[in-house]
């Protein structure tokens, strides 16, 4: 089993930005795609980006495209996902999520789950 505890959520004004930090443990963090979902009150799940096992390869939704960066630290064993001018509408409950393979924007395609945490940004 992959562990994922994601933390750096938090509220934060419109204009302003985050970090999201996912931990993981258990297993050879570095053999996992990483990928970030949300999802906002009364709405699915949505993917918001994804990175390669090598940090190589990168993907956004076109709705964080040049304002969000993802990225990781295999050393550390932890994914980042950098949120700058943020909208109200990027409140949501933040998760992130493993799976072997490339990356992808699918949420069924990826085996591992964290417990999210929650972003809320005022207008």
């Amino acid at each position: 089993q992959l562990q994922l505890v994601e933390s750096g959520g938090g509220l934060v004004q419109a204009g302003g930005s985050l970090r999201l930090s996912c931990a993981a443990s258990g297993r050879t963090f570095s053999s996992y795609a990483m990928g970030w979902f949300r999802q906002a009150p009364g709405k699915e799940r949505e993917f918001v980006a994804a990175i390669s096992w090598s940090g190589g390869s990168t993907n956004y939704a076109d709705s964080v495209k040049g304002r969000f960066t993802i990225s990781r630290d295999n050393a550390k064993n932890t994914a980042y996902l950098q949120m700058n001018n943020l909208f109200p509408e990027n409140t949501a409950v933040y998760y992130c999520a493993a799976r072997r393979g490339l990356p992808s924007p699918a949420e069924y395609n990826y085996d591992y789950w964290g417990r999210g945490t929650q972003v809320t940004v005022s207008s």
